[in-house]
């Protein structure tokens, strides 16, 4: 058996499904980046699935290797973020900081 386009679509839409779960269903802000970066894999499998598939070279490798800086430099900043909230409110539940400034 052969892997196809179809195999690696099926599995980006699986990555995209279930990020896009992680990002409705829950409250804690560390899971939200989680599923984010669920999204971003998703996302980055298709680019490169199209590359290797349609013919274009390498540029759906290049794109990808920018969609992971750019996951890196927001999981830095989120994470920092998250940090902050959890030291000033000693929770990571979104729901429960509902103000700024105390």
């Amino acid at each position: 058996m052969e892997i196809s386009i179809y195999h690696y679509l099926v599995v980006s839409a699986i990555l995209f499904v279930l990020g896009l779960y992680a990002l409705i269903s829950r409250k804690n802000a560390i899971l939200l980046l989680m599923g984010i970066e669920l999204i971003l894999n998703a996302c980055n499998l298709n680019l490169i699935a199209f590359s290797h598939y349609g013919g274009l070279g390498v540029d759906g490798q290049v794109i990808a290797v920018f969609v992971i800086l750019l996951a890196v430099a927001e999981a830095a900043i989120a994470l920092a973020i998250i940090l902050n909230i959890y030291q000033n409110f000693s929770t990571v539940d979104i729901d429960e900081v509902n103000n700024l400034k105390e």
